[in-house]
């Protein structure tokens, strides 16, 4: 498969952040992508496409929607993808996902609040938690 024509801050960005979803078995959906990485719409899905044109991701539609919302598209790292994911962010990012401030992922609360991870009990340690 081609690598995306240009490597953005916005396409790793999104690689990281669906490189975690693929080590965390989750599926993310276009408006997580943007409100976690912090990028516009039309950024992350312009990014979207250009990586789903390489073969790096799959999309699919939701199954069951929530009531009242449209359904929502799906997208996880295909095999290929993790690969070049791996390899294009160690070559651009050397530093490891979890030691970059404020990339390190879904987060637990985050994910829990989402209905994507496991329920887990928040730390009392955190104020307002």
């Amino acid at each position: 498969m081609a690598v995306p024509e240009r490597v953005t801050g916005p396409l790793l960005d999104v690689l990281e952040l669906l490189l975690q979803a693929f080590n965390d078995q989750t599926e993310l959906h276009g408006w997580i992508i943007a409100k976690t990485t912090k990028r516009s719409g039309p950024t992350i899905y312009g990014v979207i496409d250009r990586i789903e044109d390489a073969g790096w991701v799959s999309g699919r539609w939701e199954d069951n929607p929530q009531p009242n919302k449209p359904r929502r598209k799906l997208y996880t790292l295909t095999p290929t993808g993790v690969v070049e994911a791996r390899a294009l962010l160690a070559q651009r990012r050397p530093a490891p996902v979890q030691a970059r401030p404020g990339r390190a992922g879904l987060g637990t609360a985050f994910a829990r609040w989402l209905g994507l991870g496991a329920r887990s009990t928040p730390s009392t340690s955190r104020s307002g938690w």
